[in-house]
């Protein structure tokens, strides 16, 4: 089992695999809706997916469900896609995934893996390899992150993906930065996950969201739906 699973924190039930599976076809369906013309859509994918690398599971993640989004854009045309990866968590598996590869840019806003998991990956001087060389950009941020400064990386990551040229962008959007978090330690509230989908609008590329983490599960409907509330708006 080690040789798969990076931690030891994703059980495998009688029903795993069935809910693993539809949360990446839920992916797939709104990369191809967005890919078919649509300007957004939202994957509500449980279990989350951004930590499974290539060959190994982990974080509650089994298949990488953004990066499958992403690989759906680019069949169905898109020269360059981005992923942007906002979850509290860097996207370690996203990261493997596309590390050698220049088609797909990737970005990631999270605390900083000196101190927190996953810890092997995500700091700042990782920039790709090979034909992805320049092509990923961590921004690691320290516990207790406010949000004016998690917005100022937000600012940062944007600019780096209008330079990228991205034709289509898949945010990995997990609410685990909120404040309440359980298992986190950034200070956003509420209100500023309409400021984030308000932001991501005024990017003005096709973007399919992705659901991650979010962890107080009292207040993470509202948290997502905040978002997509402020992208629409």
């Amino acid at each position: 089992l080690g040789y798969y699973s990076f931690a030891a924190d994703c059980s495998i039930a009688a029903n795993t695999w069935g809910a693993v599976v539809d949360a990446a076809r839920s992916a797939d369906a709104a990369a191809q809706y967005v890919a078919g013309g649509a300007g957004s859509a939202f994957a509500r994918c449980r279990p989350p997916g951004h930590h499974a690398s290539r060959d190994q599971f982990g974080g509650y993640c089994y298949l990488n469900n953004a990066a499958i989004a992403a690989e759906r854009l680019r069949q169905s045309g898109a020269g360059r896609v981005a992923v942007l990866d906002v979850d509290y968590h860097h996207g370690n598996g996203t990261q493997d995934i596309f590390y050698h590869r220049g088609d797909v840019s990737f970005c990631s806003i999270h605390a900083d893996p000196k101190v927190e998991f996953p810890y092997f990956l995500g700091h700042a001087d990782e920039k790709g390899i090979a034909g992805g060389a320049g092509a990923n950009l961590n921004l690691p941020l320290p516990h207790g992150t406010q949000p004016d400064e998690w917005f100022a990386a937000l600012e940062t990551s944007l600019e780096w993906i209008e330079r990228r040229d991205a034709e289509a962008i898949v945010v990995s959007l997990g609410v685990d930065t909120f404040v309440d978090d359980p298992i986190s330690k950034f200070q956003l509230i509420s209100q500023d996950f309409t400021r984030l989908g308000e932001r991501l609008a005024r990017v003005g590329r096709p973007m399919v969201f992705v659901m991650e983490g979010g962890y107080a599960t009292e207040a993470l409907g509202t948290n997502m739906v905040n978002v997509l509330d402020g992208f629409l708006s």
